[in-house]
């Protein structure tokens, strides 16, 4: 069935972009105000964009009445933020920081969650979360009601247990147990269900095109 989005209410949209593109990483973000008062939100239009400079995006929308996000407006303001990855361990308190509190609310300490100090940047990073990148802004990309926030990761934290060689910077991805956003509003996937298909190079392509 095609869906000609030029002619449909953005709203419809929306939910076959977020029905379809699945699973989405989820970006746990904690910012500080000018007052270093702290937010933390979850943002599943997220991905990373670049290896050099590293570089991560977040699509974060507006409230209804129109104003930024306290997200955005904290990135803007201090030009610094740490996104957290969520792993099925901390999925609840994730979900408690998505609450629309008010502004002033410490949705970190609503959630019962610890902060760790950051190396590079003010805001904190979530002690719980399993992966944490600490990010400069780089710029906002205005994309209608959407701003895509640009950050540069400056330093990446990952749990101790996770890394099989620093060195190399091997990590055992599985064992971070990281969750993505599905369709609909609460629906999540886990990330353990896997399967292992080898990139192929042009020899071995060619080798399998030979008749049988």
């Amino acid at each position: 069935m095609l869906f000609d989005l030029a002619t449909i209410d953005p709203s419809l949209g929306y939910k076959l972009l977020v029905s379809t593109v699945t699973p989405r990483p989820i970006a746990w973000v904690v910012s500080q105000d000018g007052c270093g008062v702290l937010n933390a939100a979850p943002f599943s239009f997220f991905n990373a964009f670049s290896p050099d400079p590293p570089v991560v995006g977040i699509g974060v929308g507006r409230r209804q009445a129109g104003a930024a996000k306290d997200t955005r407006a904290n990135i803007a303001e201090s030009g610094e933020f740490v996104v957290n990855l969520v792993s099925e361990a901390t999925a609840k308190a994730m979900n408690v920081t998505a609450i629309d509190f008010d502004p002033r609310t410490d949705e970190l300490a609503e959630a019962r969650l610890t902060t760790v100090p950051s190396v590079k940047v003010k805001p904190p990073r979530i002690a719980e979360s399993p992966v944490a990148f600490e990010c400069s802004l780089m710029q906002i990309v205005e994309l209608g009601s959407y701003g895509l926030v640009l950050g540069r990761v400056l330093a990446i934290h990952i749990r101790d247990e996770a890394v099989i060689d620093p060195v190399k910077c091997y990590v055992n991805t599985p064992a971070l147990g990281l969750i993505g956003r599905m369709h609909g509003s609460g629906w999540y996937a886990r990330t353990t269900d896997l399967f292992e298909m080898p990139r192929l190079t042009v020899k071995d392509w060619a080798a399998d095109q030979t008749p049988r």
